[in-house]
């Protein structure tokens, strides 16, 4: 249960979301995260926070190599695939234009806009999330963007609830 009022205020905030993307052991997985920030200016590192209810944290406890793409505005459906589906039981890349890094990463062709990272470290502060730290190897803008935020998907429902969560998966 979150204290009084911290729903209303981080809805007034409204940051963007953003889609992780990630394969361990030819296993890929996704998911939408509201939870991130770039975390150091040098080095460069970026931290995103995964649910452990994900099926994205259990591949994720297995990989070193992750995409951070940010959606726009005119991605809703593309954000709305990897936020309310659940991979453990979908193949969520099915019928998406992607590629694939050499690290076995998948890129989303239609979210151009991207950090490739790679892990340094994943804190467990026996939260709902953890939080994953990376170093930034490679940024990819196609342009200038609006990103898209949670007020603009509405009634999202995850594929996942909280009370799923692994805690030792």
């Amino acid at each position: 249960m979150s204290a009084p009022g911290l729903d209303d205020l981080m809805g007034s905030v409204d940051p963007p979301l953003i889609v992780v993307t990630t394969s361990a052991e030819g296993e890929r997985a996704g998911c939408l995260v509201g939870f991130h920030s770039q975390a150091s200016i040098d080095p460069e590192q970026y931290c995103f926070w995964l649910s452990k209810a994900n099926h994205t944290y259990r591949v994720a406890l297995r990989s070193d190599h992750f995409a951070v793409h940010f959606p726009s505005t005119a991605d809703s459906e593309l954000a709305r695939i990897f936020g309310s589906r659940s991979g453990s039981e979908t193949d969520k890349f099915a019928g998406l234009d992607f590629t694939v890094t050499e690290d076995g990463v998948p890129l989303l062709a239609n979210l151009p806009n991207r950090l490739i990272v790679e892990r340094i470290t994943m804190l467990d502060d026996g939260g709902d999330h953890v939080c994953l730290t990376a170093r930034v190897a490679s940024v990819e803008v196609a342009g200038v963007f609006t990103a898209l935020r949670p007020s603009q998907l509405g009634d999202l429902t995850p594929g996942h609830g909280n009370e799923e969560r692994a805690i030792r998966p």
